[in-house]
C-alpha cells in the first residue's frame, strides 16, 4: 500500500487527562519498560540493544506519523488527528506495546513482563485486543508502526526465531577451562577464545547459565545495522609467539597490576575527579583531567577516595549497569538521567528552541539506539573474527609455561610471563618457606600478587590482595561467572559506550553533561562481589567521553579485558556513534530521502540493480544508453518496498552499455 506523505494537520500541545508536564513522557515510559524487561532476561547485549533500538525505531516511526518533516525508519504514512498530543500518545504506545511483548514473550521474566506492559496500556485506557492494522486511528498507526519492525526484521540476520542461536557454525578451537582446576587444561591455540566450564554457572543478573559457555552472538556481525556501511577492523591484536609477543606477555602483567589494586587496606588514596581523570586522546588512558569545569565556570574539587575502592566500584558499576540492564541498557539510564537534570536545557544539538520531554525522548532514543545497535555488530563482527583469548586464559597459560625475563634463571620460557618484582615473581624453596613471602605456595612455580578471589561471606569479608599460584588466578568477578561467553577483542563496553558518548555529546550539543559534572554514588558496604566500598565513593565524570573510557578502564580492573581490547573498541564506538547520530538526524530532518544512489552488479541472469529505499515510498528504475536525462526508460513498475533496501532484476541481455538510475515517484 502506498502511504504518500501528505502535509500534516498540527496543533498546539494539549495535555492528556491527568498528565502534568512534569510526568515523564510516553516514550520515557516505554524506554523504563523495556529496561524492566532486560533486567529480568538472560543478559545478552547484543540482542537488548536490538530491542532497544527497534522499540525506539517504532516509537519514533509513530511520532513521525504526525510530523511533516520527519521520515519513518521502519514504516511511513501519513497520519493526521485533531488532537495531535493524544494521537502521538495512542500511536507510540500501540508501537512500543506490540514491539516489546513480542520480543519478551519467550524471555526470562516473560509473565512479569506481559504482567507490566499490559497493566500500562489499562492505565491509559488502551485495549490489547487487536493488531489490526486496517484504519486510519492512532492504535492502528501504532499497530502498523509496530507490525513493520516485528514482521520485517525477523530475518535481519539475529536468527530470532531459533532464540538468536548462532548461524555461522561457531565451534571454538580450544577445550573448555575447567575452573576447578588450575591451569587451562591443552590448548590448540592460546592466542584463541576458551570456553569456560562450571560446576555452578550464573550470569551477573544471576539468571543460570550453561555450565559449558557457548559463545554468545557469534553471529551477530551479519545483523542488518541502522547506520553502517560496512565492517570495521582495527586489525589484529598483538599475538603470543607473533606480532605483538612482547606487548601480549605485557598487556596480561597489566591486568594483574590493576588486580594488585584491590585491596582497600594496602591500595592507597587517589584524586579521581575530573581535575586528574579525563580528557584523554580517544583509544588512550592518557590524558590529565581538566583544570576547571568550563560549565561552571570554576576549577574542579579534588575527590580522594582508596584506590581498591575505586577500583572495585568501577568493576561492578560498568559491568552490566547497576541494576544488570547491559551496557546498551545502562547508556539507555545515563541518557534518561541527563534527560532529567534540571541544568539541561533540551534544545537539539545544543541549539534553537526547547524541545518537549517527548520530542527529546524519540528523537535521543532513536539515535542513540540505533548507535548501540551498530556498535554490537560492530564489535561482535570482530569478536568472532578475531575470537580472541580473555585473561582468565591468558595469564594462567603464561604462567605455566614459566618466566620470559631471566634466561638464566628458573622455570625460563621463551613464552612465559615476565617477571615483575613484588608482582610476578618465581617461588623458590627458599622463598616458600614459612614466613618468607611466598609461604604455602609451591615452589618452582610463577606465583602473583593480586586480588584473592570471593570471600567466604562477601557481605562482611573482602578477599584482599596477597600472593597466589599464578595458575589460579581469577579476575575480580563471581566465582559463577568470571568472565562473559564470547571473545575478549574487541570490548563491547569500550564499543557501546564510546557510541553512546558521541551520540549525547552531539545531541546536547556539548560533550560535559549538565553543570560539567556527572555522577554515581556508591556508598559504604554496597559492593556486590565481597564486602566494600570501604567508605563511600563517588564517581566523577566531565563528560561523557570520560564516562565512556572509564567503562572501558574498568574491565581491566575486573579482568574481564586486557589493553588492546578497550581502546580498538573505544575507537570503533566512536566511529559507529558518529555515523547513527547523522543518520538520524537525515531521518529527523527529512534529508535521508535525497541521500540514496543505486548500484548494479552483474550476474548469469542479468543486471542487479540495488538501492536503499525507505518503507511507503514508491520507486521505480529506469536505464539508458547515455546520460541524457530525457533518455532514461522504464524497466519496473512503480513500486512500494518493505524494509531498508531493494532490488530490481534486468534480465534483457545486450552488448550496449546501460546507465541505471532510480527515482523515488512520491515526495
Amino acid at each position: 500500500m502506498t502511504n504518500p506523505r501528505l502535509s500534516k494537520y498540527t496543533l498546539g500541545v494539549i495535555l492528556l487527562s491527568g498528565q502534568t508536564q512534569a510526568e515523564d513522557s510516553v516514550a520515557r515510559l516505554w524506554n523504563e519498560h523495556c529496561l524492566a524487561a532486560i533486567r529480568r532476561d538472560f543478559p545478552a547485549p547484543t540482542v537488548h540493544a536490538r530491542n532497544l533500538f527497534h522499540s525506539s525505531a517504532a516509537m519514533y516511526d509513530a511520532w513521525a506519523a504526525y510530523d511533516d518533516t520527519a521520515v519513518g525508519v521502519f514504516h511511513n504514512e501519513s497520519a493526521t488527528a485533531e488532537d495531535l498530543q493524544a494521537a502521538r500518545h495512542e500511536a507510540i504506545s500501540y508501537a512500543a506495546y506490540w514491539v516489546l511483548r513480542s520480543r519478551y514473550s519467550r524471555a526470562i521474566g516473560e509473565e512479569e513482563t506481559i504482567a507490566e506492559l499490559t497493566a500500562r496500556m489499562t492505565e491509559f485506557g488502551y485495549p490489547v485486543t487487536s493488531a489490526s492494522v486496517v484504519g486510519t486511528t492512532p492504535q492502528v498507526v501504532g499497530n502498523r508502526c509496530a507490525a513493520a519492525i516485528i514482521q520485517g526484521q525477523r530475518n535481519d540476520g539475529s536468527n530470532e526465531l531459533q532464540d538468536y542461536q548462532g548461524l555461522d557454525g561457531y565451534l571454538p578451537i580450544n577445550q573448555p577451562l575447567i575452573l576447578q582446576n588450575s591451569g587451562t587444561g591443552p590448548l590448540v591455540n592460546p592466542n584463541r577464545w576458551q570456553p569456560l566450564a562450571f560446576d555452578v554457572a550464573f550470569t551477573q543478573n544471576g539468571q543460570i547459565a550453561s555450565k559449558v559457555q557457548i559463545f554468545i552472538g557469534s553471529h551477530w556481525g551479519d545483523v542488518t545495522p541502522f547506520a553502517l556501511t560496512g565492517n570495521i577492523d582495527p586489525g589484529p591484536p598483538p599475538f603470543l609467539g607473533g606480532v605483538g609477543d612482547q606487548e601480549f606477555k605485557d598487556n596480561n602483567v597489566e591486568v594483574i597490576r590493576f588486580s594488585s589494586h584491590l585491596d582497600p587496606t594496602t591500595s592507597g588514596d587517589i584524586d579521581i575527579s575530573p581535575a586528574s581523570l579525563g580528557d584523554n586522546p580517544l583509544g588512550t588512558n592518557n590524558g590529565t583531567g581538566y583544570s576547571y569545569n568550563p560549565i561552571a565556570l570554576e576549577p574542579y574539587t579534588p575527590n580522594i577516595v582508596n584506590h581498591a575502592d575505586f577500583g572495585r566500584v568501577v568493576a561492578e558499576f560498568w559491568a552490566d549497569g547497576p541494576s544488570s540492564e547491559t551496557p546498551p541498557g545502562h547508556w539507555n539510564a545515563i541518557a534518561n538521567e541527563v534527560s532529567d537534570d534540571p541544568r539541561l536545557e533540551k534544545k537539539f544539538r545544543g541549539t534553537g528552541p526547547v524541545l518537549d520531554d517527548l520530542e527529546w525522548d524519540i528523537k535521543l532514543y532513536l539515535a542513540l539506539n540505533g548507535a548501540l545497535h551498530d556498535a554490537a555488530i560492530a564489535a561482535w563482527w570482530n569478536k568472532e573474527k578475531y575470537d580472541y583469548v580473555r585473561p582468565i586464559t591468558s595469564i594462567r597459560y603464561l604462567a605455566g609455561l614459566g618466566q620470559s625475563s631471566d634466561p638464566g634463571g628458573p622455570l625460563y620460557h621463551s613464552g612465559g610471563i615476565p617477571l615483575e618484582p613484588d608482582l610476578v615473581e618465581a617461588v623458590t624453596v627458599e622463598t616458600a618457606a614459612v614466613g618468607q613471602r611466598h609461604e604455602g605456595l609451591t615452589p618452582n612455580s610463577i606465583a602473583i600478587r593480586t586480588w584473592q578471589g570471593e570471600p567466604n561471606d562477601p557481605e562482611t569479608e573482602f578477599g584482599g590482595v596477597g600472593w597466589i599460584a599464578a595458575r589460579n588466578w581469577l579476575p575480580y568477578q563471581r566465582d559463577t561467572f568470571v568472565t562473559p561467553a564470547f571473545a575478549g577483542y574487541v570490548s563491547g563496553h569500550s564499543a557501546f559506550s564510546r557510541a553512546a558518548a558521541e551520540v549525547l555529546t552531539a545531541f546536547t550539543g556539548s560533550p560535559f553533561f549538565p553543570g560539567g559534572l556527572g555522577t554515581h554514588t556508591v556508598e559504604a558496604g554496597h559492593l556486590e562481589f565481597e564486602y566494600g566500598p570501604s567508605a563511600e565513593v563517588q564517581l566523577q565524570w566531565a563528560t561523557y567521553f570520560d564516562a565512556a573510557d572509564q567503562a572501558g578502564i574498568s574491565r581491566l580492573y575486573g579482568g574481564i579485558h586486557v589493553a588492546p581490547d578497550d581502546g580498538p573498541g573505544r575507537i570503533i564506538g566512536s566511529e559507529v556513534g558518529i555515523g547513527a547520530f547523522n543518520k538520524a538526524l537525515q531521518y529527523i530532518n527529512g534529508s535521508v530521502l535525497e541521500n540514496f544512489s543505486c548500484t548494479a552488479s552483474p550476474s548469469p541472469e542479468g543486471m542487479t540493480i540495488t538501492w536503499p529505499c525507505l518503507p511507503g515510498y514508491e520507486y521505480q528504475v529506469q536505464s539508458s544508453t547515455n546520460l541524457d536525462p530525457a533518455s532514461f526508460t522504464t524497466l519496473s513498475p512503480v513500486e512500494t518496498y518493505e524494509g531498508t533496501n531493494a532490488s530490481f532484476l534486468d534480465t534483457e541481455n545486450s552488448l550496449t552499455r546501460k546507465f541505471y538510475r532510480v527515482i523515488r515517484v512520491n515526495p
